[in-house]
């Protein structure tokens, strides 16, 4: 099949989304299929090149962080685009590329599967002041969305509940996003390991609570601060590696907290490829977020062989086996019972790290890729059936 991928987010962007695509791109080529991606460009240039298309386009950073939106005419692009012929159209982001995305598979009759990445209910704080209507507008774009598209497909039941409740008519397709497991699943070197904790001016005896993304208001990193408030002395050190709008407001929460080094790090970007060791620097991972989609921090660190501590949510069901692979927490209690019960046994901690491992696999990028091709073979009979019986009506 030729696959055209359509996204606002790609390199040199670090997000899920990005994530995303990369591994289905990377996935797909290996299963035989040709894929071209179509996206934005950083500038007001357009270029095309190694099988990426992207648009010019400005900074929309007001209406949310690293943003961007399409300014430049995309009509030769979309041509080049056109004359290689797609079988389909897969789009990532309902915004400035979903419109070409639309176009394309209009003019081409071809089916336009959507991936449904965001909870935006979550992110109306950028954009409205109230959340009532915020969520009203964001229930009727979703289903303005799903109207233009053959299927979506959702990350997990959680996003399927949310669009079936916002109205949603098209089929979705529930196909968790995959990530390339043997990033984490190599063992890393134990002394640099120590070097970098070391550096860190992590004491030995320090239990390591490890927090990996962006420090933004959705993902509540204020309940963090306040959980490791409440352990008062305790020889434990919250990690928090990312950077984002957030930080500033954070810090200041933490100084107010009365919260230094070493009971909270706040370690700031690192390199994409050195990921892997800073999870692996923590002891368990905790995340206090409801507004992830599916949260692939969550598999990464499973996968790194690092239980997990996270704020119950329903994007959890199936990835935190509670007791298994770590625990979901409800409250500030359940939360210091749980770490109490993880510092108690040595034993657990090992059991605990063994199961994370293993119950990453299920979220490889292979499967994911295979789940995907399946539905869009499945769009492609159900476009072909349409056409046959349109023929013969």
């Amino acid at each position: 099949m030729k696959i055209l991928i359509t996204t606002d987010w790609y390199t040199p962007a670090v997000n899920g989304v990005v994530t995303s695509v990369k591994n289905l791109q990377r996935e797909l080529e290996r299963r035989g299929h040709e894929v071209r991606i179509l996206t934005l460009s950083q500038s007001l240039h357009s270029w095309s090149r190694d099988g990426v298309t992207a648009i010019g386009s400005v900074n929309a950073g007001r209406i949310y962080p690293g943003a961007r939106l399409r300014t430049a005419m995309a009509g030769r692009w979309v041509r080049e685009l056109m004359d290689w012929r797609p079988d389909v159209i897969h789009s990532q982001c309902e915004f400035s590329t979903f419109f070409l995305a639309r176009r394309i598979a209009e003019e081409l009759d071809v089916p336009l599967v959507h991936t449904y990445h965001t909870v935006y209910e979550d992110y109306t704080h950028y954009f409205s002041p109230s959340v009532r209507w915020g969520r009203c507008a964001v229930a009727a774009f979703s289903r303005w969305v799903a109207a233009q598209v053959d299927g979506m497909i959702a990350p997990t039941g959680k996003v399927r509940g949310l669009l079936q409740g916002y109205g949603v008519r098209c089929p979705v397709f529930v196909v968790p996003t995959g990530i390339d497991l043997r990033r984490f699943q190599q063992e890393g070197d134990p002394m640099r390991r120590a070097v970098l904790r070391a550096s860190l001016g992590i004491p030995a005896e320090n239990t390591v609570l490890v927090c990996v993304g962006r420090l933004a208001e959705e993902k509540n990193i204020q309940e963090l601060l306040k959980l490791r408030a409440s352990l008062g002395s305790r020889p434990v050190t919250l990690l928090l590696v990312g950077d984002g709008p957030d930080r500033p407001r954070l810090e200041q929460v933490a100084h107010d907290l009365r919260l230094e080094a070493p009971a909270v790090i706040f370690a700031g970007m690192v390199p994409p490829e050195e990921v892997p060791e800073w999870y692996r620097l923590g002891d368990l991972f905790v995340s206090a977020s409801s507004s992830e989609t599916q949260g692939l921090t969550y598999i990464e660190a499973l996968a790194a062989g690092v239980p997990a501590l996270c704020r119950a949510d329903l994007c959890l069901e199936g990835v935190i086996l509670e007791g298994e692979n770590g625990w979901q927490y409800h409250s500030t209690v359940e939360f210091r019972q749980r770490l109490e019960e993880f510092l108690a046994s040595p034993e657990t901690h090992e059991a605990l790290k063994r199961r994370a491992a293993e119950s990453a696999e299920q979220f490889s990028a292979q499967r994911f890729a295979q789940r995907v091709e399946r539905i869009y073979q499945m769009q492609l009979a159900r476009r072909a059936a349409s056409c046959v019986q349109g023929v013969t009506a």
